[in-house]
């Protein structure tokens, strides 16, 4: 059986709990046609890069999937029917991938990382008196402009 990637991007006024929902209702779609969803990725509520159907931001779910054709169709159509999903697409692959997205791996990095220096953003040490500027003019001390001849 063909594998497949489904991306769907969900209006931002849903909860998470109604996209999991939807995200069962096409995975038993899928089930129904001889299928099987080996996974999905919850990539969460996420801005958008332009509005879509007065959304600035949408919920991204991807469904790794393996499936026949017309469990795919069947799925897209009820995809396509369905309100609360303003973006979706389908994309053949050659094999189902056996590690998390980029996206997951993204967020994972992010979570570990915390923030640059390692420390939450309220807990960081302060730096201390930057020293002596040199010899930069300060705010009063700038020199004069001429006028500028138009």
């Amino acid at each position: 059986m063909p594998f497949y990637e489904h991306v769907f991007l969900a209006r931002q006024d849903l909860a998470a709990a109604q996209v999991e929902a939807m995200t069962e209702t096409f995975s038993k779609i899928i089930a129904d046609g001889n299928g099987a969803v080996a996974s999905n990725e919850y990539w969460g509520l996420r801005s958008l890069a332009y509005r879509i159907a007065k959304n600035r931001k949408a919920h991204y779910v991807m469904l790794s999937i393996e499936a026949p054709a017309p469990a795919i169709a069947e799925m897209e159509r009820q995809v396509a029917l369905n309100e609360d999903i303003i973006r979706y697409m389908t994309v053949r692959i050659e094999a189902l991938p056996t590690e998390p997205s980029a996206m997951m791996k993204r967020g994972e990095r992010e979570r570990e990382r915390g923030d640059r220096d390692g420390a939450p953003r309220g807990d960081r040490p302060d730096r201390g008196d930057r020293g002596d500027r040199g010899d930069r003019p300060r705010g009063g001390d700038r020199p004069e402009r001429a006028p500028r001849a138009y």
